[in-house]
């Protein structure tokens, strides 16, 4: 009887090792891939912080933009009063 158990139980061992090797092994890619993620996401994107500030330069940009456009459509407006 202990012919027959013991492959048994050693085949099952072996196959379990195997299968946790794998399992570990894709774990740890995952991991990885995880951190890489991780790091390109910290690298290539603006904290909110950063992107208001850039929010509030642009706006500013655009009123300024506006206030010489109004000062344009006025003086188009008064040339025109004018001739």
């Amino acid at each position: 009887m202990i012919e027959f158990g013991l492959p048994l139980v050693i085949a099952a061992v072996t196959g379990l090792s195997a299968v946790s090797t794998r399992l570990h092994n894709r774990l740890h890619e995952l991991d990885r891939r995880l951190d890489h993620t991780e790091l390109r996401v910290a690298e290539n994107y603006i904290s909110k912080t950063e992107f208001s500030s850039a929010l509030e330069r642009v706006e500013q940009h655009m009123v300024r933009i506006e206030n010489k456009l109004d000062r344009l459509a006025n003086c188009d407006r008064n040339y025109d009063r004018n001739h």
